[in-house]
């Protein structure tokens, strides 16, 4: 059916309350059972599977559209079984198996990654934990972020903190056991299938130890970590060490420990100046204040060469000046860079200068991290970075908001390595954008077990689903959304024909349409809200999928809440995508 008429005569009134959608991009702190974030979601369904049901609404849809027939569901069954059960089974995209092959060098592709992944909750006041690098890595980041301090209580065990801050401190030792530990258990339940392998970890490693702290950092790193730890080139005279613009093969780090360690530059940017909004009260005003006095009164750190030998395959800068894209080559940097930029430094050079960036990050690193007024551990939006070919989006994995919903989309169902497009590899335009418009249509047909709130009365819920194109050329504007109209369950039921499935079990049968330039990361997220008369809408259910891995025919996405938890939710939905100008060319000849 189309938009009902309710909702097209809502549309007309020009007293209809204005909705409030800020809330669409929140996300809730994630927790050890949050599995979402970093593509490890597509592993986890065993868990959750078997309480899967399929209401006896959508069983009718699938009747009436002839996927199955009336006795292949199962009508009258609590479960979802025989026939139905293999749809149910079925994976809403399928990621080519070319994208996460490893024979390409290290800087061809984007790297699942995690900022200020010992952080707890807020950026300035939270707490620390050894813990979060497991949640992140079991999750499926495959770079975290260590900030290194010297500690006054103990000048041999350095401590992890956000330093300026009233964030509390753990030991270095204890988030490199716990690096280990994790390491080992992936090493014994890895095999030899898409989504199931090791894979490199990525250390980005910040000291702001002295000599002595920083000997010690690369002490506890080589007793902790052992041959786990990647120390020398994998091969003595590799090309990559030789200054080409050639780099070594991800097959070829195999599943090791890799440092990502700090060169300084004389001059180097800081392009994340703290602010504050009026709305923010005076504690974090003042907290903001006084962090970036006391980082800029910081001596700048001179890295001791034991520490600078582990950077064997990315050393970290903070350019001075734009050479590094403008005439194609760092002045006066290691002998292989890692661009370290604040998402505020990179977009003020794009998109004027995103080709250039794209082809600097075709052969080079680069590594991408949420300005720091995003205290709260909101996110940026890594889809416009990810399309200039920035492989680390550092992300912060203390809440499951849209940033990390949309990275959950690109790294489902892989090791954390995904392939980047032809384009943003090397010999690539550096440009994705082909000129070719596509339509996108979405059909909703509609879903079982919308979760509620504790607290709410399911009877009080009015669902619909709303979802967002999100682009790589949308940094500068708001992206297209397209929405369904609420379900309204027929409390009187005698006066309604056929199914009236109750509101958690909605049924919608709607199309929603889009008309978007072609792109290879180009994604949709879709969330299932619900209409409030007089609040800001909640949601209640969260899915993001890139939309160059989707499955073709009708499917059930299972749906996560905002800690990025699995639910027993499923939406059953079937997307179509078109050449526009196919079938402009195909009216006109008609």
């Amino acid at each position: 059916m189309s938009e009902s008429l309710t909702s097209r005569l809502a549309g007309l009134n020009p007293f209809a309350k204005a909705k409030i959608d800020e809330n669409d991009d929140k996300g809730e702190e994630t927790t050890s059972a949050s599995v979402a974030g970093g593509g490890h979601s597509a592993r986890q369904t065993s868990i959750t599977k078997n309480k899967l049901r399929v209401s006896h609404a959508l069983k009718s849809f699938l009747v009436s559209q002839k996927v199955l027939a009336e006795e292949e569901v199962g009508m009258e069954s609590a479960d979802a079984s025989g026939p139905l059960h293999k749809i149910l089974d079925l994976p809403h995209i399928e990621v080519p198996a070319e994208l996460t092959d490893r024979s390409h060098p290290l800087p061809e592709y984007f790297i699942s990654s995690s900022h200020n992944t010992y952080l707890v909750a807020h950026q300035l006041y939270g707490g620390s934990s050894a813990d979060a690098y497991a949640i992140a890595l079991t999750s499926g980041s495959r770079c975290v972020e260590i900030d290194a301090w010297d500690n006054d209580e103990d000048a041999e065990e350095p401590k992890v903190t956000h330093g300026y801050t009233l964030v509390s401190h753990i030991s270095f030792r204890s988030v490199c056991e716990n690096i280990r530990d994790t390491f080992d258990k992936e090493a014994a339940e890895s095999v030899q299938e898409q989504g199931l392998r090791s894979a490199p970890i990525l250390i980005s490693l910040e000291s702001h130890c002295g000599a002595k702290g920083q000997l010690r950092l690369v002490q506890i790193m080589e007793d902790v970590w052992g041959d786990r730890l990647l120390s020398q080139a994998v091969r003595q005279g590799h090309r990559e060490q030789e200054g080409t613009s050639q780099h070594v093969l991800l097959e070829e780090l195999g599943a090791k420990i890799v440092v990502i360690v700090e060169h300084h530059l004389a001059n180097e940017a800081d392009d994340d100046e703290e602010t504050s909004s009026d709305d923010e009260d005076e504690d974090v005003k003042e907290a903001k204040k006084t962090y970036q006095r006391n980082k800029k009164a910081a001596p700048a750190a001179i890295i001791i060469p034991e520490l600078a030998d582990l950077g064997v395959y990315a050393q970290s800068v903070k350019p001075s000046d734009n050479s590094w894209y403008e005439e194609g080559a760092l002045r006066n940097g290691p002998h292989h860079h890692l661009i370290n930029v604040s998402e505020i430094g990179l977009a003020s050079h794009m998109p004027a200068g995103s080709d250039k960036i794209g082809r600097h990050n075709a052969e080079h690193l680069m590594r991408v991290f949420p300005k720091g007024t995003r205290i709260s551990s909101k996110n940026l939006n890594p889809v416009p970075f990810w399309g200039v070919g920035a492989q680390i989006c550092a992300l912060n994995w203390q809440t499951f908001g849209s940033g990390m919903q949309l990275n959950e989309a690109l790294f489902s169902g892989t090791d954390g390595y995904v392939l980047k497009p032809a384009a943003l590899r090397a010999g690539g335009s550096g440009k994705l954008s082909t000129g070719t418009k596509k339509k996108l249509r979405l059909h909703v047909a509609g879903a079982s077990n919308v979760p509620v709130p504790e607290g709410v009365d399911p009877e009080d819920v009015k669902p619909y689903v709303t979802c967002v194109l999100v682009h790589p050329d949308d940094i500068e504007k708001s992206p297209p959304k397209r929405k369904t109209a609420p379900y309204k369950h027929h409390r009187l039921g005698f006066l309604h024909s056929g199914e009236n499935p109750p509101q958690t079990d909605p049924v919608w049968d709607e199309k929603l349409e889009w008309e978007y330039l072609d792109n290879e990361l180009a994604f949709l997220r879709i969330l299932i809200k619900s209409d409030d008369s007089f609040a800001a809408n909640p949601v209640f259910a969260v899915a993001a999928v890139r939309i160059s891995y989707v499955a073709e025919g009708w499917r059930f996405i299972r749906m996560l809440d905002l800690k990025g938890r699995e639910t027993t939710c499923t939406l059953l939905v079937k997307f179509e995508i078109e050449d526009v100008n196919f079938l402009l060319k195909m009216s006109l000849g008609s």
